[in-house]
Order: structure tokens, then C-alpha cells, then sequence
């Protein structure tokens, strides 16, 4: 394959990413990948001095322009205030990666509060949601855009104790494939990456015990968590795949969903 389809195929040159929750782990991971292809990118969260830090660093790596906002996402006015900051910069924003999440406090349903489920619908659900409607007028009338919603396997499978976060997850696959539906006419596409156990700095100390190792040896046919280089490329795919990709559920786990 030579380097002119590549570029082709591959190039995010003049493109502009916008990625909630970009600071660290597979946001960062989403950041670095669509910069390194070429693209100018906006990274989001209510850590101000991640996004800021995070920023600078990869334009400095990679020479595209980046900027880090603190957007938190459970709250209308400031997530249309800062997608209309980011417009202003930028003039356009070509994807949206809805990253940002959390996984809620891990109850049995009859230990929950209203609170615990509100929290974590709040951020991975409706903070989706809103983001997405706020970005999606400008692509409306860009007649172009990409917008990829972080699910996860527990989106599909469940697991005791996690009502929250795997309620929150199914409906963010919901909302990608209602969205589709919606937006496929102005020529924006809408997937879901469902990605299952990766190693991060959230979760490394959790999988070297030896509860994460059990996990490990029962759950995941290739016996091992991901390493996040093993998401670019399909996150590099979903921002430049064809038009006529929409809709879909992309799952990268190591076979945990087939078990």
C-alpha cells in the first residue's frame, strides 16, 4: 500500500477533533492518534490544568494546534458554551469523541440510591447526549462530521454491582444508533467504540492484584488487558471510515463478549 493512499485514506490534515475526557488514558490515547495524523484537536474535561497540560503537550509533539478547556459535561449552558469557544477557534469541528465517563459507585441495585444512579447517567448518558446535540448543529450545517461515543462491552454484558454504568453504556449505544438514523442525511456518521479491559493508570494497580489477574484468567480468552495502542487504529478508522459506516458497535476485547 503506498504512502499516497495512505494519506488518502488516513490523513486528518485540516480536520478538527474535539475529545471529552482527552486528558488521560483512552481520551489522551484518541488525542495523540487524530493529532499525529494531522489534525487539530480540542481536549475537554473539568480538569482544567490536565486539558491545558495535555494540549501542549501534543501540539508541541506533533505541531498541530490544540487547546484544553474545563467543560463539564452535566451542564447545558457551559457545554454550548464551550463548543461555541472551540468553533470560534477553530472554525469547524469534524469529530466528536464522547469519552468523558465514569463508573458510578458500585452497588447491588437494592444498596442504590437515586443519587448513585444519577451520577453516572448524568456524565456517561446524558453527557453524551448533550455534547452531541451541541456539536451536531454545527456539523449539520458543515454537511459533514464524525461522532464517536466510548460505550463499552458492559454496554452488551453485564456485571453485579455496576447498574449504573452498564444502564448508562447500553444507552449510549442507543444513542449512537438513534443519532445515526437521524444525521446519516447531512452526511455525519455516528459509531460506537465498545472497548473491553485496558490498562491504565486508573486501573493498573487493580490488575496486578491478584483479584485482576483472576479476572483476567476467567473472562478474557486472550489472557491478557489491552494495552491502549491497540485502540488507535480503530480509532484512527472511525474518524475517516466511509460514509457508508454508521451506526455501528465496534468492540475491541480481547474476546471477553464471545465468552
Amino acid at each position: 500500500m503506498g504512502a499516497d493512499l495512505l494519506t488518502r485514506l488516513f490523513s486528518l490534515q485540516g480536520k478538527t477533533a474535539l475529545i471529552s475526557g482527552g486528558y488521560k488514558g483512552i481520551g489522551r490515547m484518541f488525542a495523540e492518534t487524530y493529532a499525529e495524523a494531522g489534525a487539530n484537536v480540542a481536549i475537554v474535561a473539568r480538569n482544567l490544568e490536565g486539558c491545558t497540560q495535555a494540549a501542549a503537550e501534543i501540539s508541541d509533539r506533533f505541531g498541530v494546534k490544540a487547546i484544553g478547556l474545563a467543560m463539564d459535561i452535566r451542564k447545558t449552558e457551559i457545554v454550548n458554551r464551550v463548543v461555541r469557544e472551540i468553533m470560534d477557534a477553530f472554525g469547524r469541528i469534524d469529530i466528536l469523541v464522547n469519552n468523558a465517563g465514569i463508573t458510578g459507585t458500585e452497588k447491588p441495585v437494592l444498596k442504590m440510591s437515586d443519587e448513585d444512579l444519577d451520577d453516572v447517567m448524568s456524565v456517561d448518558f446524558r453527557g453524551a447526549f448533550v455534547t452531541s446535540r451541541a456539536v451536531a448543529g454545527y456539523m449539520v450545517a458543515q454537511k459533514s462530521g464524525r461522532i464517536i461515543n466510548v460505550s463499552s462491552i458492559l454496554g452488551k454484558i453485564a456485571a453485579r454491582n455496576m447498574t449504573g454504568y452498564c444502564a448508562s453504556k447500553a444507552a449510549a449505544i442507543q444513542l449512537t444508533k438513534v443519532m445515526a438514523l437521524e444525521l446519516i442525511r447531512d452526511n455525519i456518521q455516528v459509531n460506537a467504540l465498545c472497548p473491553g479491559y485496558f490498562l491504565t493508570d486508573f486501573n493498573r494497580e487493580f490488575f496486578n492484584s491478584e483479584a485482576g489477574k483472576n479476572l483476567v484468567k476467567k473472562m478474557i480468552p486472550i489472557n491478557r488487558v489491552g494495552n491502549l495502542d491497540e485502540l488507535r487504529s480503530t480509532a484512527l478508522f472511525l474518524a475517516t471510515c466511509p460514509s457508508f459506516l454508521t451506526g455501528a458497535e465496534i468492540y475491541v476485547d480481547g474476546g471477553h463478549t464471545l465468552v
